[in-house]
């Protein structure tokens, strides 16, 4: 009888991988593993609605540089919904409507 293989057995296996054989993992898991799943952003997101995000956090989420971020809130692009000391936290929907409008200027 076959065994299960256990989340931290497949861990270990997925560090014994070379670099270039755990990208094509990666890759096979990306394009074949959920097809018949599709998520909305909502299903996997959702949960995050009402969460605020550090600068850090926030142009980690945007795919960008900290100080490019810093840039974006000086020219009033996003605003921070609370400021907490010298902190600024900024909320899902804008940081979610920013990467819209980036994703839109980026397209070909």
């Amino acid at each position: 009888m076959s065994r299960a293989t256990t989340a931290q057995e497949l861990f270990e296996d997925l560090q014994a991988l070379s670099a270039t054989e755990r990208r094509k993992f990666f890759l096979l898991l990306e394009s074949r593993a959920f097809r018949e799943e599709d998520f909305s952003y909502e299903d996997i997101f959702g949960h995050l609605a009402g969460e605020t995000f550090t600068v850090a956090e926030a142009a980690q989420y945007l795919e960008m540089s900290v100080p490019n971020f810093r840039r974006y809130v000086q020219r009033g692009q996003i605003a921070p919904v609370q400021t907490v000391g010298r902190n600024q936290l900024f909320g899902t929907r804008d940081l979610r409507a920013l990467k819209q409008a980036l994703n839109t200027r980026r397209a070909p």
